[in-house]
């Protein structure tokens, strides 16, 4: 079970956690400094997996959402850059300025997913959008885009489900079969039929946050 989500953002650091010798950190190493790590995305509300020490592919996608809202190249390797964004306050301009206190962002360009709670940043998520493609299956045919646009969550199915296109996890539908779910391959590029794909552990604590009627905010930017 992941560990549940912090109340606030602005969590300081403390001195003797500033000070230490920032490790370069690979996916694949194990051991106390990446548990320092994913103990550190987590309270950036970065990472809802297992504090375990292992950097496996979860540890992997929140570095990927940490390096995203920073406006830094998605990388897997954790250098003194990445560390160095940990120690900061992260500071996003919303997609909506005058929009609810609580709500689920999502930007394409960035493929990034944000929850607000009291008008900050309670989630944040590497995603995988729609593929921009057309695509066929069975005889059956579609465009692979995310619609942008204002929308409502309006149904949810815990659990695993499938259909047509493929299994989803936790799946909060907000416009026709279009949903944010989970899925086992969330790749660093658009690739879905439409849906936005989040990682596994992510879609566990999004789908408890995110109710019925939750404001569903899509963008092309930001």
């Amino acid at each position: 079970m992941g560990i549940p989500a912090m109340a606030d953002r602005d969590i300081p650091v403390p001195v003797e956690q500033a000070e230490v010798k920032a490790p370069v950190l690979r996916p694949g190493d194990r051991g106390r400094e990446v548990e320092r790590l994913q103990r550190r995305l987590h309270q950036g509300r970065y990472y809802f997996g297992k504090i375990n020490g292992r950097y496996d592919e979860q540890t992997k996608f929140a570095v990927w959402a940490l390096q995203k809202s920073h406006r830094m190249e998605t990388r897997g390797a954790v250098g003194p850059e990445v560390w160095r964004a940990l120690d900061r306050r992260l500071r996003t301009r919303a997609l909506v300025p005058n929009g609810p206190a609580n709500r689920v962002e999502v930007r394409l360009r960035d493929q990034l997913l944000i929850v607000y709670r009291q008008h900050r940043p309670a989630l944040i998520s590497h995603i995988s959008s729609g593929a921009q493609r057309r695509w066929c299956l069975n005889g059956r045919c579609g465009d692979a885009v995310t619609p942008v646009g204002d929308f409502r969550v309006n149904r949810r199915a815990p659990g695993w489900t499938t259909g047509p296109l493929g299994s989803m996890y936790n799946s909060l539908y907000f416009v026709g079969g279009i949903a944010m779910h989970g899925s086992t391959k969330v790749p660093n590029r658009p690739a879905s039929h439409g849906c936005v794909r989040v990682p596994m552990e992510t879609s566990k604590r999004l789908y408890e946050m995110v109710g019925m009627g939750e404001p569903v905010y899509v963008r092309q930017s930001w």
